[in-house]
C-alpha cells in the first residue's frame, strides 16, 4: 500500500476525526530494516525470535505488525498482543511477509525528521524501562519492553502529517511555559493525552499503554499524592506515609506504571538534565524502586548512554549528548535559534540578482518576470518563507504574485485591504514592520488570518514597495518563524530598494 504523503490542510474538528486521520497514515519503514526482515522471513533457517529481534530496529515496523495482529479477524475477540513475538505467531510468516510488502520502505534520509525524533524518544524510553525495571520484574520484561516502546506510538503519525503543530506545542508549552490545555485546544482542538488514548484504544495497543494514558487523564490526583510522598527526603517518612495509604501504595506499585515512568524520563530528558519535569519523574522512579534519587539519576544517565550507543543518529538529538554539556544547559527549541548567516556563494548570488534588478533599461518582460527575480534575491539573502503581493488599486486588494517556502494554496490568496488597519497602513505609504516576540501580540493580531496561517512564527518582516511614494507591492518574509539573522535582515533592507528601482524602470520601459 503506498505511503500517505499528502498533509491535510485542515485540522480535524473532532476527536473521532483525528483518530480516523492518524489511522489512515502509513508510516515509512527504514529500507535497511525492511530488507533485512524480508530476507529473514524468506529464510527457513530463521526462527520467529530471530525475526522479532531484527524488527526491533524499526519502531514503525513493530507497530505495523502489532496493529495488524490485533485487528485480524481471528484476534477480534482475543486479548491484544502484548509483545512482538505474540503478534508474529498470531499472524504467521506468510501474512507478515504480505504486510511488509505493503509497507513503504524508504532510506533514513527520506523519513521526516520529526517522526524519526519521536521514534528515537520511544527507543530511549524502552532502554530506560529495560534497564531500570525489567531485571526487577523479570517475568514481565516483554510487557515492559514493548509497552514502553509503543507508548508514544499514537504521536508518530501526527509527527508525519502535522510536524509544525508538534513543534509549536513544544515551543509554547515546554520552552515558554504556556498553559498546555489552552495551547492544545488552540492547535489541535483536543487534548493530546485524550487523542493518544483514543488512538491507542483504536489500534488495540498493549494494555499497559492505554493504562498509562488513563492514569494521566483520570488519576492525576493519585499521581500528585504520590509525587508529594516522593519529595520527602527521608526514606522512613516516605514509608510511613505509604503505610498510611495502602490503596495508594497498591495503585502506584502496579507493574504497568513502569511504562509511564520510562516515557516520562525519556521525554523530559529531551529538554535537559536539569529541569523540573525530569526531576518529578526521577523522584517518582526513586519511590517506585525504593532507592535514592542519586542512584536513580546515575542509572538513568547510564541507560541514556546505552540507548545512544544503539540508536543515536547524527541528524537527531539524543539526550546522552547533553550529559557532556554544563549541567544547567538545556536544549533550545529550533525555533528559538537564529538560522546561520547565508553562505558566501548565496551572498554572491544575491549580489548578482540585485545587480540585475538595477539594470537599465529594464530587462523584465512582465510583472511575473520581475517578481520572480525579486523572490530569488530574497531567498539568496537567507529568507526561507516569502510572499510578494501586488496592490490592485481598482479593487483595493492584494493578490499574491510570488511565494517561496509556503503551501501551494498560499499562491491563491486574495485579500481586501479595506477593514484591515495593518494592510491599510502598509499600502497607504511606504513602511516597514518587523515583528518580534515583544510586539507580536500587538501587531500579529492585526494580520489577516490567512497571512497568520502562512507565517506562524513571531519573527517576520513586512515591507511596502513603492515608486514615487505610491505603494505597488508588499513583501513579506521570514526565516521559518525563527529569530532573524542580522546579516539576512540587513540584506533584506538592501534588497527592497533594488526591487523598487526595478519597478520604477519597468514602469518607464516604454518612455
Amino acid at each position: 500500500m503506498p505511503i500517505e504523503t499528502k498533509v491535510p490542510s485542515q485540522i480535524p474538528p473532532t476527536l473521532e476525526g483525528w483518530v480516523k486521520l492518524l489511522d489512515s497514515i502509513r508510516l515509512p519503514v527504514p529500507k535497511l530494516s525492511h530488507d533485512r526482515v524480508m530476507a529473514a522471513i524468506n529464510d527457513s533457517r530463521r526462527s520467529m525470535r530471530d525475526i522479532a529481534e531484527l524488527m526491533q530496529g524499526s519502531p514503525a515496523l513493530v507497530l505495523s505488525v502489532i496493529r495488524e495482529a490485533n485487528h485480524s479477524a481471528n484476534a477480534s475477540q482475543a486479548e491484544p498482543a502484548e509483545s512482538l513475538e505474540v503478534a508474529l505467531n498470531r499472524l504467521g510468516l506468510t501474512r507478515t511477509g504480505q504486510l511488509l510488502a505493503r509497507l513503504p520502505a524508504l532510506p533514513d534520509i527520506d523519513i521526516p525528521p520529526v517522526l524519526r525524533q519521536f521514534q528515537l524518544i520511544s527507543q530511549h524510553a524502552s532502554q530506560q524501562a529495560s534497564g531500570l525495571f525489567a531485571s526487577r520484574l523479570a517475568r514481565l520484561w516483554q510487557e515492559i519492553h514493548w509497552g514502553s516502546l509503543l507508548f508514544l506510538a499514537p504521536l508518530w503519525p501526527l509527527a508525519m502529517v502535522h510536524p509544525r503543530l508538534l513543534d509549536a506545542w513544544e515551543l509554547r508549552v515546554i520552552h515558554k511555559g504556556e498553559d498546555a490545555a489552552h495551547v492544545e485546544q488552540e492547535l489541535f482542538g483536543v487534548r493530546i493525552m485524550q487523542l493518544c488514548r483514543a488512538v491507542a484504544e483504536h489500534w488495540r495497543l498493549p494494555g499497559w499503554v492505554t493504562q498509562g494514558y488513563r492514569l494521566l487523564l483520570e488519576e492525576r490526583d493519585q499521581l500528585a499524592k504520590t509525587l508529594s510522598i516522593a519529595r520527602e527526603e527521608d526514606p522512613l517518612v516516605q514509608q510511613h506515609r505509604l503505610d498510611e495509604e495502602p490503596g495508594l501504595r497498591r495503585w502506584f506499585n502496579q507493574p504497568a506504571n513502569t511504562v509511564l515512568l520510562a516515557n516520562g524520563l525519556a521525554l523530559a530528558a529531551q529538554v535537559g538534565w536539569d529541569n523540573p519535569h525530569l526531576l518529578r519523574w526521577q523522584l517518582l522512579t526513586s519511590l517506585y524502586l525504593q532507592t535514592s534519587l542519586d542512584d536513580v539519576q546515575q542509572q538513568v544517565h547510564q541507560q541514556a548512554a546505552a540507548s545512544a550507543r544503539q540508536h543515536a543518529s547524527h541528524a537527531l538529538f539524543h539526550p546522552a549528548v547533553a550529559l557532556l554539556w554544563p549541567w544547567d544547559q538545556r536544549r533550545p527549541h529550533p525555533d528559538m535559534l537564529a538560522p546561520p548567516a547565508p553562505a558566501s556563494e548565496d551572498i554572491d548570488r544575491w549580489r548578482k540578482l540585485c545587480t540585475e534588478l538595477l539594470a537599465q533599461p529594464s530587462p523584465f518582460t512582465n510583472a511575473i518576470h520581475l517578481s520572480t527575480q525579486a523572490r530569488d534575491a530574497l531567498l539568496a539573502c537567507g529568507m526561507q518563507r516569502i510572499m510578494l503581493l501586488m496592490l490592485d488599486k481598482a479593487n483595493n486588494s492584494l493578490r499574491v504574485l510570488q511565494t517561496a517556502g509556503l503551501p501551494r494554496e498560499a499562491a491563491a490568496l486574495h485579500m481586501p485591504v479595506e477593514g484591515n488597519k495593518l494592510l491599510q497602513r502598509l499600502t497607504s505609504q511606504p513602511a516597514q514592520l518587523r515583528l518580534t516576540p515583544e510586539n507580536h501580540a500587538q501587531f500579529g493580531a492585526l494580520m489577516p488570518a490567512a497571512l497568520r496561517a502562512c507565517f506562524d512564527g513571531e519573527h517576520l518582516l513586512l515591507r511596502s514597495l513603492a515608486v514615487n511614494g505610491q505603494v505597488l507591492m508588499l513583501a513579506i518574509a521570514d526565516q521559518g518563524g525563527k529569530p532573524l539573522a542580522d546579516v539576512s535582515v540587513q540584506a533584506f533592507g538592501k534588497t527592497t530598494p533594488c526591487i523598487e528601482r526595478a519597478l520604477a524602470a519597468f514602469g518607464n520601459r516604454n518612455a
